[in-house]
């Protein structure tokens, strides 16, 4: 519990004050947000706001992790892959917002180039589990065990690539009011301090004693958010650019894959499903019916389009998360007590 506790602090205390100097640097240096023409109208007075804010993420969350491990030295492999994730997510994301500040264009990295930096990325991570971890290849609920079925070395590298690719291009899609995709994350990843804790707590069910580091990674990531949110709030004084929604998402599949949660993380990030799915439907509405279903996706512009103040919707949006994340942890602990012994 110590450990937590001192991740969560210093990551929250990195992030707070690294986005305060990072913003100054990029004020500086005149960095700032490229904004898509075709979106809102009233995103356009948001140009020039300092991005690629994922940076003092990454850094908190990387801080609090360390400083939290030298006084017991309780690293384990599996946090460190977690922690590789995030960090090499953050780079792809990085050259991304390079491009897009530097060349003043709102494209960035092109999509196969982004789409083959993150399957590496994911690649590497999938196969160091299986090399340095002992990592269930079964498909998961809240169990190794549940429903368990075998998928195999291959099998779960290839699942555990997609999952890795369609969460952190979720958590992408969401990046788009300020605050949103921050505080969207401090809810799930909360829920992965929770689960991952539980866990550790009984290794005898969840088979892994190194589950308390993958608690570390998620409190430091959770309270790095929030000392970015604080910044990030709106109006935004900085975006956390692909450098921070795709090491969100790095982190967010990094910790399920790590405790044989995938199949509850659509659940813990219902809001990334919903803003994906709105524009699945939308493209799709689009090219087979030539009309739309939303007046534009992701689902956040749609309810600005109607009307709602951005504030609105991000919160209303947070509360929708918060109970996402509440249903996914009770489905998680009314899977533990239906275990056989279990007193509640």
């Amino acid at each position: 519990m110590i450990r937590l506790l001192l991740a969560g602090g210093v990551a929250l205390l990195v992030s707070l004050v690294g986005t305060w100097l990072l913003i100054g640097v990029l004020l500086r240096r005149r960095i700032g947000q490229p904004i898509r023409e075709d979106g809102p109208a009233g995103h356009l007075t948001k140009a020039g706001t300092p991005t690629m804010g994922g940076v003092a993420i990454v850094a908190a969350a990387v801080a609090g992790w360390l400083i939290s491990g030298l006084f017991d030295a309780s690293y384990t492999r599996r946090g460190l892959l977690c922690v590789s994730a995030i960090v090499l997510a953050g780079a792809v994301g990085l050259l991304d917002d390079g491009i897009k500040v530097f060349r003043e264009r709102n494209l960035g990295l092109n999509k196969r180039a982004k789409t083959l930096g993150l399957i590496a990325v994911a690649a590497g991570f999938a196969v160091s589990m299986l090399v340095f971890t002992n990592v269930k290849t079964t498909l998961s609920f809240t169990r190794f065990d549940t429903p368990g079925i075998e998928l195999g070395r291959v099998g779960w590298v290839i699942f555990a690539i997609v999952i890795f690719y369609a969460t952190t291009n979720a958590v992408n899609l969401t990046d788009g009011l300020d605050g949103l995709a921050a505080g969207t994350s401090i809810l799930a990843f909360a829920a992965y301090v929770v689960i991952a804790f539980w866990g550790f707590r009984h290794t005898a069910i969840y088979s892994d004693e190194s589950f308390l580091d993958t608690a570390v990674v998620a409190v430091a990531m959770m309270t790095a958010c929030a000392g970015f949110l604080w910044w990030n709030a709106a109006p935004a004084r900085i975006f956390m650019g692909d450098t921070g929604s795709l090491a969100i998402g790095a982190g967010l599949a990094a910790m399920a894959l790590s405790t044989n949660t995938v199949l509850l993380l659509p659940l813990i990030g219902g809001v990334f499903v919903m803003e994906t799915v709105s524009v699945i439907l939308q493209v799709g509405s689009f090219r087979i019916f030539g009309r739309r279903i939303f007046r534009m996706a992701p689902l956040h512009h749609h309810f600005e389009l109607k009307g709602w103040p951005e504030t609105t919707v991000i919160i209303r949006f947070w509360i929708i998360g918060g109970i996402f994340t509440a249903v996914a942890l009770g489905l998680y602990y009314a899977d533990f007590l239906s275990l056989p012994g279990v007193i509640p």
